[in-house]
């Protein structure tokens, strides 16, 4: 493999990393919020999953947000900033030429 090729598949492959990491934490914290709206039953413990990688994000903000009267607003600033913390990686990929 030529040093160019190298370079662009790791420039691929770290981008498509950021992208899907970041869209799968969306999808997970948006999964458990349906969860807690709707009681359903997932299977092999995916509730199980979904509440451990979701809760990694929401405990700390949780803890830095002030209560609202019983309102979660957690989720929403999780997502917000997953999505800024995406572009900025994506921005550093970009300045360093991958």
């Amino acid at each position: 493999m030529e040093p160019l090729d190298l370079v662009a598949f790791l420039s691929v492959f770290a981008r498509a990393f950021i992208q899907v990491l970041a869209g799968a934490l969306v999808v997970t914290i948006i999964v458990r919020v349906l969860l807690t709206w709707v009681p359903v039953r997932l299977p092999l413990g995916l509730a199980d999953l979904v509440y451990s990688v979701s809760e990694a994000v929401l405990g700390p903000i949780r803890r830095v947000l002030p209560a609202m009267g019983g309102l979660d607003l957690s989720p929403l600033v999780a997502i917000i900033l997953i999505q800024v913390l995406e572009r900025l990686a994506l921005q550093a990929l970009r300045a360093v030429g991958l």
